[in-house]
């Protein structure tokens, strides 16, 4: 099979950017390729809000890729109207925003750190003039804690709100068939390179597509795959494991709007999401690992029902479970995504998107368009998460070490615990810094790493280390792609010559 446009993974990524290419050069011969089910896709488990402003943390401003990631969420606010309506068949049916507007609350009972992120969104939502004001906690439809956690302060966020997940790659894959993109369910397993550029890709069933561009977005299968062409160049992709459950109201009124809390150390604030009908998504679960759990864990679960429960509404209690969601997001080691050109020619990568590839996809599409389709340089906007990279560092070792230890003293209290009045949080602190340094040692150098992932190099495998290890050497040496095996002849005319 031969196509002029490549699409390793069917998530929103992926289908976002076959549309914006089809769209844009019609005739181009676009084919995407991944499994119709998705078992463990981040993307149809997404609560997908559209949020941006309620995202920023306290050092979204300290540095120019944290700027920059900012930047894309704030286009992607613009965005997202002409995006659904760009979806809509001839008969007008399409996706549309199921919850305009969000509610970010601040509990009683907020960490630090959830604290200061709060304010830090009140900042950011002044400094960029973007709308919103401070509401009472009571105001806020069907929000009803117990009293113990009722918010202490509220902001709502006029242009944010939330999307069907499910819903919208429905409609992306129906435009995208409309508009002549071809779909193959299935996996790629390997791809194809010849002459030092990128010719193709084979799947598990034997097929295979050369093609003038491949794209690799395939969440966190996307490392894998990149190491095949690129061994060790790319920020390894760990997985970001997450769980929410989509419930079925019995006690109304229920609520109207987005409501969460602003992000915590290592995760994002608790969120609950209206889909309508008294269906609603509830989230909040963030666990980085390596080598993923087969399942929610359990006490994951439990921690999700009762934050749930005690700090939105009591009613929550007495709704009924209709799906629990389950999947892992692709979290590369720094957490900044990967985005253009992949190394070798012909290559290109659109994973690591975190938490924002939802919310992000119609800008991080239109971007990647403009690279694939016309020759010149990288766009600004993608400039700092070019795939081959070293390991972007926002603060210092040991600033990142303070920061985990902040964390778990910060986690074990959030999760319930208390002492007396005449001990402190020392003996957690000193426990916590002494893991933070000893997953350290187990690296050929040291990086500053997010709590979260330095929880997963904790418990990662020697195999794992490794590899990781093996990155850190990479990174600081010049590029040698890897030769390949295959030899798949590619098209003759490559995208970015047409």
């Amino acid at each position: 099979m031969k196509a002029d446009v490549a699409v390793a993974g069917n998530g929103v990524l992926g289908w976002s950017l076959a549309v914006e290419l089809a769209r844009r050069s019609r005739g181009l011969r676009v084919v995407v390729v991944g499994p119709a089910s998705g078992p463990g896709g981040a993307s149809a488990a997404a609560a997908a809000m559209l949020n941006c402003f309620a995202e920023v943390t306290d050092t979204t401003s300290c540095h120019p890729a944290s700027r920059a990631k900012f930047a894309l969420g704030w286009a992607a606010l613009d965005a997202w109207p002409d995006w659904l309506d760009a979806m809509r068949d001839g008969s007008g049916r399409g996706p549309s925003v199921v919850s305009p507007g969000t509610f970010v609350v601040l509990g009683a009972q907020a960490t630090p750190t959830a604290v200061r992120n709060f304010e830090a969104v009140q900042a950011a939502l002044k400094e960029h003039a973007e709308p919103h004001h401070e509401v009472q906690a009571a105001d806020i439809p069907g929000l009803r804690p117990v009293p113990h956690e009722r918010p202490l302060r509220a902001l709502y966020l006029e242009r944010e709100g939330a999307v069907d997940a499910r819903a919208v790659l429905q409609a992306l894959e129906r435009c995208g068939r409309r508009l002549g993109v071809s779909v193959i369910d299935g996996r790629t397993s390997r791809l194809q390179a010849a002459s030092g550029r990128c010719t193709g890709m084979s799947l598990e069933d034997g097929t295979e597509i050369s093609a003038g561009a491949v794209v690799v977005a395939a969440g966190t299968a996307s490392g894998p795959l990149l190491d095949q062409l690129l061994p060790a160049r790319t920020p390894p992709l760990l997985h970001g494991t997450g769980c929410a459950a989509r419930t079925l109201r019995h006690t109304w009124p229920g609520f109207d709007r987005v409501v969460r809390t602003p992000t915590r150390s290592g995760a994002c604030g608790m969120h609950l999401v209206p889909l309508g009908g008294g269906v609603e998504y509830l989230g909040a679960t963030h666990i980085v690992c390596f080598d993923p759990p087969p399942g929610p864990r359990l006490g994951v679960t439990q921690f999700l029902l009762r934050f749930a429960t005690e700090q939105f509404d009591t009613r929550l209690g007495l709704s009924a479970i209709q799906h629990w969601h389950y999947a892992s997001r692709p979290v590369p080691l720094d957490r900044f995504p990967l985005l253009g050109p992949a190394g070798i020619d012909n290559l290109y990568a659109a994973t690591g998107t975190y938490r924002d590839g939802f919310h992000s996809s119609p800008v991080i599409a239109r971007h990647l368009a403009d690279v694939i389709l016309t020759p010149g340089p990288l766009p600004e906007p993608l400039a700092p998460f070019t795939p081959v990279r070293g390991p972007i560092e926002t603060t210092t070792a040991e600033e990142s070490i303070d920061l985990f230890v902040s964390d778990e003293v910060e986690t074990a209290a959030e999760y319930g615990m208390r002492l007396p009045y005449f001990l402190d949080a020392g003996p957690i602190a000193a426990h916590a810094r002494s893991q933070a340094h000893r997953a350290l040692e187990r690296l050929e150098r040291p990086v500053a790493l997010a709590p979260e992932v330095l929880t997963a190099v904790q418990d990662a495998s020697p195999a794992h280390i490794q590899h990781l290890n093996t990155y850190l050497q990479t990174s600081r040496s010049p590029l040698r792609p890897k030769p390949a095996a295959d030899s798949a002849t590619s098209m003759d005319c490559p995208v970015r010559q047409r």
